[in-house]
């Protein structure tokens, strides 16, 4: 059978809530632990590309470059998973399981590989109540977005959460 075409519009709108729904998390933990400022968040994600103090000391400009770079890395995290159903079609036949291992994976990439190559210098956050929280945040905020978009952009009848043996018993 032929690969359906992709339709990025899911993409995108995943791109958008899983983008989104990260930065509230994130925010709110570190305005709660530690009463960071939104905008040092930005300039956090700003810090890989000039490192931290140039990034902090940039202002409003920093801030921007830092939301372009986040949601640029979620729009790549949203089509990887669209891109690759037709080789893992597993990761889409249930957007749940398929959505907290491939948030769980991103997280890993993310902390292991990414942020250490970056200018921002930034090592893993040391407690494991931390880690494990930005995990399964992770996992749920931007995983399972990702795949359920991807399942929606390669197949617009499969555009659901419910497995296909409970639609077509339920109608």
């Amino acid at each position: 059978m032929p690969t359906p075409p992709l339709r990025l519009r899911p993409v995108f709108a995943a791109a958008f809530v899983a983008g989104s729904l990260d930065l509230v998390y994130i925010a709110a933990f570190w305005a709660l632990r530690a009463a960071v400022p939104p905008q040092a968040i930005a300039q956090s994600v700003a810090a890989g590309w000039l490192g931290r103090e140039a990034a902090l000391a940039g202002g409003a400009p920093t801030v921007a470059l830092g939301l372009a770079t986040h949601y640029a890395i979620v729009f790549a995290m949203a089509l990887a998973p669209a891109l690759l159903a037709p080789r893992v079609p597993r990761l889409l036949a249930h957007p749940l399981r398929g959505g907290l291992a491939y948030g769980a994976l991103l997280y890993l990439l993310m902390n292991v590989v990414v942020a250490p190559l970056s200018a921002a210098n930034a090592p893993l956050p040391r407690p494991g109540w931390m880690q494990a929280s930005h995990l399964l945040a992770h996992m749920l905020l931007v995983g399972v977005p990702c795949v359920w978009a991807a399942r929606c952009a390669r197949d617009a009848d499969r555009c659901t959460w419910r497995p296909r043996r409970m639609r077509t018993a339920r109608g």
